[in-house]
């Protein structure tokens, strides 16, 4: 197992996090589910180890920097590395609700989840990456935190303010965590998986889940030469 890829996917218990755990895992990697509920997340290992991958669960609140901090620990321990982080756990909470009417109590517990929560986590994983001169750190973003998109191209004008905002803000995170990171053999990229069938994509959504979990796995698996630093769907570069 020492010498076996190691990969951490948040909220990997459902949706394109657990079909992003099951490809890394088609691919050879070890993965780790990232989630709060030990039954969803067992649930969900059990689900995929019936299909012959290599998984595991480890509980972890990303709102508590101690939680995190004693995961990471326990992945130092079994595994000595941990080569893969796709932060992928987040929320959205104001769905068509304007700007104008977002309570702050909403756009807190929203940049909680969706921001703070991936910081925590980069910050926690990059030492054991440096260590080993190799890391892989995806984002799950999304399209409607673009400015491209903010600025009207899709007429959605102010609304989900909450949750476009910290998308926006994942962005800025993955191109300043690049250029701290990128020396010492870690690629940062932040990834739109596009419009999925999932809980939060909804049933009639024009991509399948393995559509959607395709580019961060590209990403999360890429050589020496991958991208880092960029903002991709499709594994095509997006604008910001």
């Amino acid at each position: 197992m020492m010498s076996k890829r190691v990969a951490l996917v948040t909220g990997g218990n459902r949706g394109i996090g657990k079909e992003i755990a099951r490809q890394l895992a088609q691919k050879g990697l070890h993965v780790i589910i990232g989630c709060r509920s030990e039954e969803k997340g067992q649930q969900a290992v059990t689900e995929l180890r019936s299909e012959g991958l290599g998984l595991e669960v480890q509980m972890v609140d990303l709102q508590d920097p101690g939680s995190i901090d004693a995961m990471l620990d326990r992945i130092r321990q079994e595994h000595g590395r941990l080569d893969v982080l796709v932060n992928n756990a987040g929320i959205i909470l104001d769905r068509g609700v304007s700007v104008l009417d977002v309570k702050e109590s909403v756009m807190k517990e929203t940049l909680e989840a969706n921001f703070f929560g991936a910081l925590r986590m980069i910050q926690a994983v990059v030492p054991l990456m440096k260590e080993q001169g190799y890391g892989r750190i995806v984002n799950m973003s999304s399209g409607l935190g673009s400015f491209e998109v903010m600025q009207g191209l899709l007429g959605l004008k102010g609304s989900s303010s909450a949750y476009r905002i910290s998308k926006t803000m994942l962005n800025a995170l993955t191109v300043l965590v690049d250029q701290e990171a990128a020396a010492y053999g870690v690629q940062t990229n932040a990834v739109c998986p596009g419009r999925v069938r999932t809980d939060m994509g909804g049933t009639d959504a024009p991509l399948s889940v393995a559509e959607g979990a395709d580019t961060a796995v590209w990403l999360a698996t890429a050589g020496e030469d991958g991208p880092s630093g960029g903002y991709f769907r499709g594994r095509q570069a997006i604008a910001w």
